[in-house]
């Protein structure tokens, strides 16, 4: 048994690569490093760099399990497949990897994806993700459905063996950590707070931006500011990990998050997070954690004392967490081997693709 995933936006460079860092690209390429085997469903019949890509038609439903990344069209792939494989049993499984509340205002789809979720074994990137489908469902669906429905999650997590050793520099670095300026990140409420930090002490934003956002007005105003240092995303995990290793901090903005991959890879890599005090952040963070806020005023003192005491930051997170050590709680609570393990056994549990066959 092979896997296929099915996620529309990926793109494939010329020398037949997953292209792109945003958290779809990355799971993808996750996904073909779990399963060797693996496909990626795409246009046109094409063998990559060790992976092909199948167009839907050619799926062979005996053979292959299909990871949908766009949930919503889940029913549209089956119906194909079943179709063109002349009434063979579909194996599909939904993999949610982003806010579910993104649906939440627009009923039609809310109810698709409920109904999607029932119909369908599902598995979530976070223990917050599932328990919001699970909501959805039972408020979407039939009994018949929302009581039989298979659904499962594990904390994405991410590779522990990219870490860096900790590098100074002459000035504290805040990260932006996000790639998008979308409105729900509140990058204005970023660069406000930092603003107001920066007139208390020296400092250096970095922002790593998508292509869109860094050609955006927006993303051409911030790139004319001396203090602000914005490029694209880099092509290559090692430098994007060297540049962690020397990130002193950051300020996390966002009004919802599905998960929050990059945030918990940059406390990984030893920067010190400021949060809002929002259910999506308190969902990474060990209890008590320290760096929360409710204000602006609140997250510029929160990071002004991160820039100016980073050490003694550090010495409080780690007091905070059993065995004194918190980059190994954040290791033991985020690493990628969790999920490995856990998407796996899902595999085989609601398909009977044993390991042997990953």
């Amino acid at each position: 048994m092979k896997i296929a995933i099915k996620r529309k936006a990926t793109t494939i460079s010329e020398d037949g690569r997953v292209a792109g860092h945003d958290a779809g690209s990355t799971l993808v390429r996750r996904f073909l490093r779990l399963f060797p085997d693996a496909q990626i469903i795409g246009p046109a019949l094409r063998r990559c760099h060790g992976f092909d890509m199948v167009p839907l038609e050619f799926i062979d439903p005996q053979k292959t399990i299909i990871v949908n990344m766009d949930v919503l069209d889940s029913m549209d792939i089956w119906t194909t497949v079943y179709q063109q494989s002349g009434g063979q049993s579909v194996k599909l499984m939904n993999f949610i990897w982003w806010p579910v509340s993104h649906t939440e205002d627009e009923v039609v789809s809310a109810a698709s994806l409920a109904l999607s979720c029932a119909l369908f074994p599902t598995f979530a990137n976070s223990e917050r993700t599932g328990s919001e489908i699970q909501e959805l469902i039972n408020r979407f669906t039939v009994p018949g459905l929302s009581e039989n429905a298979k659904l499962r999650w594990v904390n994405l997590g991410f590779r522990l063996d990219h870490i860096q050793p900790r590098q100074k520099t002459d000035v504290p670095v805040v990260l932006y950590p996000a790639i998008y300026l979308s409105e729900i990140k509140n990058p204005d409420t970023f660069m406000t707070i930092v603003d107001s930090v920066r007139q208390r002490v020296p400092l250096q934003v970095e922002m790593r931006l998508t292509e869109p956002d860094l050609t955006s007005t927006r993303g051409q105003r911030l790139a004319e500011l001396p203090w602000v240092q914005i490029g694209p995303l880099t092509t290559q995990r090692k430098p994007y990990w060297e540049a962690l290793a020397h990130t002193t901090a950051f300020l996390a903005t966002a009004a919802e998050e599905s998960y929050g991959l990059s945030y918990v890879e940059a406390m990984g890599a030893g920067a010190i997070g400021v949060f809002p005090d929002l259910p999506w952040a308190v969902a990474l963070l060990p209890e008590g954690y320290p760096y929360l806020y409710r204000t602006p005023t609140e997250a510029e003192e929160l990071l002004y004392r991160a820039l100016t005491k980073p050490e003694r930051c550090r010495y409080e997170l780690d007091s905070l967490v059993p065995g004194g050590s918190f980059g190994a709680w954040i290791r033991d609570h985020h690493s990628d081997d969790a999920f490995d393990v856990e998407v796996t056994q899902c595999l085989n549990d609601w398909f009977g693709m044993n390991e042997s066959d990953a």
